[in-house]
């Protein structure tokens, strides 16, 4: 049975909005030649859909330093703050966000590989994991406001490296802190993070495993917490290490290739969850736009399906996700999405006399009001929307 849980990298983005209107405007002239017989993945009428669970990306947010929006550089990513001023956002169910262990063996919340500074005009570049506590902590922002922080760089993909400044800093912090002094209301999705160029024994990766699970049993209280890993082994290892708490599998999904083939497709997620007995998957959403048809594939594995991504940050393709059925979505524009996801409970339907499945005007119900509107797709108009979309993503 799939686990109900209690109710993302931002860069250009698609114009679904658009391309949706298109659709509907296709739909409504009549294109009933392209849409399909087969059944569709939304719920009967009148069925009711489970609310969609948003989970604040790194908190609220990542940080996308060279990114024109400032929106994605409001507060520091992966910090008490952040995970804080999530929490404050109405609806917000979760934070995700990315735990290493540092070599004296503290749980610590950071997402990359390496960690960059700046001392006598050269670039000093650290393996994360390579670092002590106390090391790691002396970067940026300091908690003791008579202590400098060594400067903190962040390394972009296209290999440039740049300072990491943000609006609204914040020191980092430990697993622990993260339990103590974030919302106890706002449950966690615990990243377990590994470099992907690396290869880790069953060993070292058990190892690293309880020590994150020595903190999260002891400071976790009553506090909704699941786990997640792109590391097949590590995933299959948390789930064997305890049953306390839902283990998530994360992937690309098919868009994006690695030597694993565990990591290479929406097949392979559901047959490493049933063999392992994980609870669910976090995939790129572009994954399940190309592929709608594995949304029923999961479901019926009797797994959760969560997504992450771009697209979770366009109003209108998170919209199609919850017609599809998925569970949650991780997002980085965590008060515009809740906000229309809020959105998503106004009423909207369709005429009166119209039959569910037949191509016709649609209309707002009375009760709704106007200025705040989702609108309502039948069955057939969602098949082709799910028929559409895979070519609005390539």
């Amino acid at each position: 049975m799939a686990v109900q849980l209690k109710a993302a990298r931002v860069a250009a983005v698609p114009d679904i909005a658009a391309q949706l209107d298109l659709a509907s405007a296709c739909i409504n002239a009549g294109a009933e030649s392209v849409m399909a017989r087969d059944a569709a993945v939304a719920p009967a009428a009148g069925a009711a859909r489970a609310p969609l669970v948003v989970i604040g990306h790194r908190g609220k947010g990542m940080n996308a330093l060279a990114s024109p929006d400032e929106r994605l550089r409001e507060v520091k990513e992966n910090s008490v703050r952040s995970f804080n001023e999530a929490a404050r956002v109405a609806g917000v169910g979760y934070v995700e966000f990315d735990v290493q262990v540092t070599k004296d063996g503290c749980p610590v919340i950071f997402h990359d590989d390496f960690i960059f500074t700046e001392q006598d005009g050269k670039i000093i570049e650290e393996r994360m994991t390579d670092l002590r506590l106390d090391e790691f902590l002396s970067y940026g922002l300091q908690k003791d406001q008579d202590k400098v922080g060594r400067p903190l760089l962040r390394k972009l993909k296209d290999g440039r490296i740049i300072g990491w400044d943000v609006r609204s800093d914040d020191a980092f912090c430990t697993l622990r802190e993260a339990f103590e002094d974030v919302d106890a209301r706002v449950g966690f999705n615990v990243e377990l993070k590994f470099d992907d160029d690396l290869a880790y024994q069953e060993e070292e990766l058990t190892g690293i495993l309880r020590t994150i699970l020595k903190v999260v049993f002891e400071h976790a209280k009553e506090r909704p917490v699941i786990f997640s890993s792109f590391q097949p082994d590590a995933a299959r290892l948390m789930r064997e290490l305890q049953d306390q708490y839902p283990v998530y599998f994360l992937t690309n999904g098919g868009t994006q290739m690695y030597a694993d083939a565990r990591r290479n497709s929406l097949e392979e997620a559901v047959r490493l969850c049933r063999a392992g007995g994980l609870q669910g998957i976090v995939s790129e959403a572009r994954a399940v736009f190309r592929h709608p048809s594995a949304v029923a594939m999961v479901k019926e594995s009797g797994l959760s399906l969560l997504t992450y991504g771009t697209l979770n940050n366009v109003p209108e393709a998170v919209y199609m996700q919850h017609l599809m059925g998925l569970d949650g979505v991780i997002v980085d524009l965590v008060q515009e999405i809740t906000d229309a996801v809020s959105d998503f409970a106004a009423v909207v339907a369709p005429v009166a006399g119209h039959e569910d499945g037949q191509v016709g005007r649609m209309e707002l119900d009375r009760a709704a009001p106007a200025a705040k509107t989702t609108p309502y797709f039948s069955q057939r108009e969602i098949s082709f929307l799910l028929r559409l979309i895979p070519e609005l993503v390539q």
